[in-house]
């Protein structure tokens, strides 16, 4: 498939990073928490009044806060009932689809639904009385999103809350979901006796006792981490109390010199980057010579509450960097980052390059943002309400359970994750095949409850980063001190990491940038070996003097190329690799880094 491209925050609550006048406030202990009479109910015990929040809000466990949420509805509808410019303009609409609909249905025109719906793709879907049910379907979801759109005197925020709402009901009563309006799930009841059903009820109490045990999804137990899926040899070199660091064992007789650093996000497991030996990132770049080492994260529990995004950095990231130094000496490191990982890669790669002492030869960004002005449909959830909502909620158990995080991913691709696999599970009575991939996404994670409230205030509402805010080691940092070469992957359909947004690094660091635009979705544009008919990607190096393009001139200054990125990154790393050399040693029993459990290690079984 070859790409197809159609298409200053304020001051922040806490005030300006230098530091205030002596004895105006306080802080917490974290520079990216609020005031402390602010965050005690997050992270300290409550009081009276926080204990009775506490006592409600697992009842609202949902992935929008109800504030939050009655905010928006409030907002739209009060600003649409003052209009009556738009109350016009939404009658004349309903009566031009009403002529419409009755068009469709004599005159055989069709309206065609958005590009990614495949709802009514059936051939059964053309006959009547089915062609008028879809038909009314996709006028009235037209309606919605022109009625929620444009209302004047309505927040931006607010209103594509209300427009992603609305969608989520739509496809939540799409006549697709249901027997008596859908003709392929008729058909297979006529073709089955109704065994479909029958099929679909065992399948539907079976998803509900895994759920409620919390199994992983039936077919899922196939793969299996140092089984099925992260089987690459090697061993854990270093372990500490967030991060095991695992060193690749060595497929090729000689090796470049600058090993390679992965640090994959801790929001799900790191073995996406490892999965079947055929899709598996690490066992490629081992196989031509890389020497690999990956960071396996702690799954958190409750005694974790207290870990901050200045652990991670420290305890992970340097860590790991120090390590590879004390294992192959004097090399230079290849650092790779993955969604939240390589966000926390650039903290620290500045954090480094501030102080003059990078250890770093080049670094590849995979799906990460750095600027969170236009984090896209991910920022529906994220507001000032949202964020207390959710430190309310972590302040019972320390952490943000794996369910609510998996809850809103779904949210972001409802017709797909939610009401399609409905569909064929409950009504058509299939087991869609579980992959590797799909196996990996259902093997989460938890959140530490500092870390988290740290990243999403600092990052989502005040994008300190990208503003030069953020601080490490008591003092602030600038993605401008990134002075290594880098490979920054941006993804068509990312709904995690929207692609206009990683693309931003470019207006924050003067070091040259190698930005490459592939197709797929947030995971599968990752995973994506040699081979895939759909690959395809774009790509163009910007340097220092060269003009600033707009993703839009970007677009139109490159050409699709049918392949995987995994093809010119690795081109990329050679050039900027020195003459192979004989590899190193597995760890360094002589600087306390003795191999210790064979990959994947202790910590990618924990649940």
């Amino acid at each position: 498939m070859t790409l197809d491209i159609s298409a200053e925050r304020s001051e922040p609550a806490h005030g300006p990073t230098h530091p205030p006048l002596a004895g105006t406030r306080e802080r917490a202990a974290s520079p990216w928490l609020r005031p402390v009479a602010a965050q005690a109910s997050a992270h300290s015990p409550a009081g009276a009044s926080g204990s009775r929040i506490e006592s409600w809000m697992p009842w609202f466990a949902g992935p929008v806060a109800p504030p939050t949420a009655a905010g928006a509805f409030m907002d739209w509808w009060i600003h649409l009932a003052a209009s009556p410019d738009k109350q016009l303009e939404l009658a004349s609409l309903a009566a031009e689809q009403a002529l419409l609909l009755r068009t469709a249905g004599f005159a055989g025109e069709r309206i065609a639904p958005m590009p990614q719906d495949k709802r009514f793709a059936g051939a059964a879907w053309r006959r009547p009385p089915y062609d008028a049910i879809a038909q009314a379907f996709l006028l009235v979801e037209r309606w919605w999103r022109a009625a929620t759109i444009h209302v004047p005197g309505v927040t931006r925020h607010h209103e594509e809350m209300t427009a992603f709402a609305a969608r989520q009901w739509l496809d939540m009563f799409a006549p697709s979901n249901f027997i008596t309006t859908n003709p392929l799930v008729q058909e297979r009841i006529l073709a089955e006796g109704g065994m479909n059903l029958l099929r679909g009820a065992q399948q539907t109490a079976e998803d509900l006792w895994r759920d409620l045990a919390d199994l992983p999804p039936a077919g899922a137990e196939a793969f299996e981490p140092g089984r099925t899926v992260a089987v690459t040899p090697g061993r854990v070199v270093l372990r500490n109390r967030i991060m095991e660091l695992i060193q690749y064992a060595p497929t090729t007789p000689t090796v470049y010199p600058e090993p390679v650093l992965i640090v994959p996000a801790w929001i799900m497991k790191y073995y996406v980057l490892d999965l079947s030996p055929h899709n598996s990132l690490i066992r490629h770049l081992v196989d031509r010579g890389f020497t690999v080492f990956a960071i396996s994260w702690k799954n958190p529990a409750g005694a974790d509450r207290a870990l901050g995004m200045d652990d991670y950095e420290k305890l992970g990231v340097r860590t790991a960097l120090e390590a590879i130094g004390r294992i192959v000496p004097r090399a230079r490191i290849h650092a790779t980052g993955y969604c939240l990982g390589g966000t926390l890669l650039s903290i620290a790669v500045a954090a480094l390059g501030r102080d003059g002492r990078s250890p770093l030869q080049t670094l590849t960004l995979l799906a990460a943002q750095t600027d969170f002005t236009a984090p896209g449909e991910l920022g529906l959830f994220i507001d000032e309400s949202q964020v207390a909502f959710l430190e309310q909620l972590m302040a019972r158990r320390g952490y943000l359970d794996k369910k609510q995080m998996q809850s809103t991913f779904q949210m972001l691709r409802s017709n797909d994750l939610i009401w399609s696999y409905r569909l064929h599970s409950q009504l058509l009575g299939e087991r869609r095949p579980v992959t590797d991939l799909m196996a990996w996404n259902a093997d989460g994670t938890r959140l530490p409850a500092r870390m988290h409230s740290e990243y999403l205030r600092g990052m989502f509402l005040d994008n300190a980063l990208a503003r030069g805010e953020w601080r490490v080691d008591g003092r602030p940092i600038n993605l401008a001190d990134i002075r290594v070469p880098i490979f920054n992957v941006g993804i068509v359909q990312d709904h995690v990491a929207p692609w206009r947004s990683v693309f931003k690094l470019h207006a924050l660091t003067d070091a040259e940038q190698t930005f490459v635009l592939t197709a797929g979705g947030h995971n599968v544009g990752i995973v994506n070996p040699p081979g895939q008919a759909k690959s395809s990607y774009r790509l163009r190096t910007w340097r220092a003097g060269d003009r600033l393009l707009t993703p839009d001139e970007w677009i139109s200054a490159t050409t699709p190329v049918a392949d995987t990125w995994w093809t010119p990154w690795l081109e990329w790393l050679r050039d900027h690799s020195g003459r192979r050399i004989a590899p190193p040693s597995m760890g360094s029993v002589a600087e306390s880094l003795p191999p210790l459990e064979a990959a994947p290690g202790l910590y990618v079984h924990e649940r």
